[in-house]
C-alpha cells in the first residue's frame, strides 16, 4: 500500500544529525580561565564538552576569536587531575540576560598538548561507559 503525499511529507524534518566531528558529553566542571595575553583569571563553569571544545557559562562577554587559556578540573579514576589548552571563542549567546551575567560561550581547541589530550579523551570515554 503506498503513503500518501501528505503523509510522506508529515515526516520531513523529523530526523535531524547532528554534523560535529567529536561527540558531546553533558558534564558540570569547573573551570579557570583568562585572556591569552594576560594572566588575570576567572571562574566558569564547562556544560558539556568534546574533544573539539567546550561550552563554558561564564559571567563576562567576550570576543568572537579572542583566545583563552583554559585550565579544567575534574575526577579520573582515584584522583582529581587538570585538562589545560589555549581554546578560541567560536560564539557567543547570553542565556539568562545581561543583568544575570551569564553568557553561553563556545570555545574550540587550538592548543593542546598530546598529555592534555590524552588526559580528556581519558575522561571522555569514562563517562560513555
Amino acid at each position: 500500500m503506498e503513503k500518501e503525499p501528505e503523509q510522506i511529507r508529515a515526516h520531513i524534518g523529523v530526523l535531524n544529525l547532528e554534523k560535529r566531528k567529536y561527540p558531546r558529553f553533558k558534564v558540570d566542571l569547573p573551570v579557570e580561565y583568562y585572556p591569552a595575553e594576560t594572566s588575570s583569571t576567572h571562574g566558569a563553569r564547562v556544560l558539556n564538552a568534546s574533544e573539539g571544545g567546550l561550552l563554558l557559562y561564564i559571567a563576562e562577554e567576550l570576543e568572537i576569536g579572542q583566545r583563552v587559556r583554559l585550565k579544567v578540573s575534574f575526577y579520573l579514576g582515584p584522583e582529581w587531575t587538570t585538562f589545560e589548552a589555549t581554546a578560541e571563542v567560536t560564539w557567543m549567546d547570553i542565556h539568562l540576560g545581561k543583568d544575570w551575567g551569564d553568557y553561553r560561550t563556545g570555545v574550540r581547541f587550538v592548543d593542546v598538548s598530546p598529555e592534555n589530550l590524552g588526559k580528556l579523551k581519558e575522561f571522555l570515554r569514562s563517562l560513555s561507559e
